[in-house]
């Protein structure tokens, strides 16, 4: 065995580290190497393993020795003690008393005093038991360590793309100014109408560097090995468009690990998550966030055809409520283009086509668009007295007198238990009969079972007069950025208008119309306007 190779395998872990040098790579390879001399091991040859867990055996340099134990080359191996080979039981003793030995391999133990050369090992077993529970303990203890972390709002993870440490406190997360604008134009080509695929392509084409590129430029590493460098994924614009974390949350505990020995990470379902809000400085807006994730539910398939067209996944059919199918190619002109209901699309015997073209549509759309900027700019006290339901608005006046009435009714609740603590402790004490004691916690409960009632109507009295108002005031706000629309975009179309309702045409009056419902953002206004196709080729023979 004196042309074979004596392996020297080394392994530190990140825990290991924490116990001083006595576990180092230095210190295990100068034990390794006085053995090896000190026995007349020949041909050494050292396999290293820095920062890597004993519980997985995914790692690197002992994956380089047992391709040279399984090609015939080792003769030997030699570690410090039992845990540098591993720390899972059953797969430390699988390598001990099955691997090695089917490769005619000899394992030694310097600490632990095993030499499967000479005996049986009998305590071994035991010895991988042990350091299988302090890697089992360990693992216990980081993890509550990382939930009293996480349950604090502070970030768990490095920073995503857009953002990096403050130079100041390593806690906090600030924006990194490059990515952090191709976030931004991430998001808005999303809004604009563009799928993952789609944005992937576009950020490919402008020769834009993707995170892990952009990591490796400001010599990180984002621990994605096998990603591609100069091509974007739809998978990675997808993870990007999902990250609360852009709106300036804290959003922990979405995944976690199977075991502390299978490092696969599973997702969290998300009533798990834990969010805190305005922890850091946010990239967009949270109505940007709020408009895409509302846009990505109703995600459709890119077109052949590059261009997106406004009405994509916006228009609904009156009487079935399934979505407008839209009908184009290369060989339809711009007037031919047209909508029609997707359950007429698989089945004309379930609802009729409800056909209308996009032109005609269009015009109307933009049309009522603009009069509704208008009417906000010039009349905004109206737009909010007619936005908002007669019911709603008389709560969001009396608003702060129900607060004040809610904290009361909280006060007299408190005060109800304390009574009934109190009356427990009287009866107890015989100050007060059994059947004062029933009589009087009766009616304290009584009291107590309406006042919680009273409680739970006042808070969404408040809480939808408030939603409301706030759902008001972001409408105008976006209203407000337009002046007046001479072109109908998917951006403008999402921003400002939740749905459009086709109904079915109406042929009764001798030429066709149809009635469109125009349903804004916030449920703060319907318009309701009239498709007339004759009229509108007329108007356009006379252009």
């Amino acid at each position: 065995m004196k042309d074979k190779i004596t392996a020297l395998y080394c392994r530190l872990s990140q825990d290991d580290m924490l116990q001083g040098e006595s576990n180092s790579i230095t210190n295990q390879k100068a034990i390794l190497k006085k053995y090896a001399d000190d026995n007349s091991f020949g041909n050494t040859v050292y396999y290293v393993d820095d920062g890597v867990s004993g519980t997985t055996f995914e790692r690197e340099g002992f994956k380089a020795m047992m391709a040279d134990v399984e090609a015939g080359k080792v003769g030997t191996v030699i570690t410090k003690d039992l845990s540098r080979l591993g720390r899972d039981y059953l797969k430390t003793g699988e390598y001990i008393e099955i691997i090695f030995p089917d490769y005619d391999v000899r394992y030694i133990a310097i600490n632990d005093g095993v030499d499967t050369f000479k005996s049986e090992n009998e305590l071994m077993a035991f010895k991988n038991i042990f350091n299988d529970w302090y890697a089992r303990d360990t693992s216990k203890k980081i993890r509550a360590v990382f939930k009293v972390k996480g349950q604090s709002g502070k970030h768990l993870s490095n920073p995503i793309y857009g953002y990096k440490h403050s130079e100041t406190d390593k806690n906090l997360w600030v924006i990194d100014d490059e990515p952090a604008e191709v976030v931004r134009k991430i998001f808005r080509l999303c809004i604009d109408g563009y799928g993952p695929s789609q944005i992937a392509r576009i950020l490919t084409q402008e020769g834009i560097p993707t995170p892990t590129a952009y990591a490796l430029s400001q010599g990180r590493d984002n621990g994605h090995k096998n990603a591609k460098l100069h091509r974007w994924g739809s998978e990675t614009i997808a993870h990007i468009l999902e990250k609360a974390e852009y709106c300036g949350h804290t959003v922990n505990f979405r995944t976690h690990v199977k075991s502390y020995k299978n490092k696969k990470r599973v997702d969290n379902p998300k009533e798990d998550w834990l969010i805190f809000e305005n922890t850091h400085e946010a990239i967009i807006t949270q109505q940007e966030f709020d408009l895409v994730q509302e846009l990505r539910r109703h995600k459709h398939r890119p077109t052949k055809i590059e261009e997106v067209n406004p009405f994509s996944g916006v228009c609904f059919c009156a009487d079935c409520g399934r979505k407008m199918y839209l009908c184009r190619a290369k060989s339809l002109t711009a007037d031919q283009e047209h909508l029609k209901c997707g359950t007429y699309a698989n089945d004309k015997d379930e609802c009729t086509a409800h056909f209308i073209r996009t032109i005609v549509l269009k015009e109307i759309v933009l049309g009522e668009l603009n009069k509704m900027i208008s009417f906000v700019k010039e009349n905004e006290d109206e737009f909010v007295r007619s936005a908002m339901d007669n019911s709603v608005q008389k709560q969001s006046s009396e608003l702060a007198k129900s607060k004040k009435k809610l904290k009361e009714v909280e006060k007299r609740i408190a005060e109800l238990d304390r009574l009934f603590t109190r009356l427990y402790e009287d009866n107890v004490s015989g100050k007060i009969s059994d059947a004062r004691f029933a009589v009087m916690s009766a009616g304290y409960e009584d009291e107590q079972k309406t006042l919680r009632a009273t409680v739970a109507e006042l808070t969404a009295y408040i809480d939808t007069a408030e939603q409301k108002s706030a759902d008001v005031t972001a409408f105008i706000r976006a209203v407000q950025k337009y002046e007046h629309i001479t072109e109908l975009t998917p951006e403008v179309m999402h921003e400002l208008i939740e749905k459009i309702v086709i109904r079915a045409p109406d042929k009764s009056s001798g030429h066709r119309t149809q009635q469109i419902e125009i349903h804004y953002r916030f449920d703060v206004a319907i318009t309701t306007a009239v498709a007339d196709s004759m009229k509108y080729d007329k108007k356009r023979k006379a252009a």
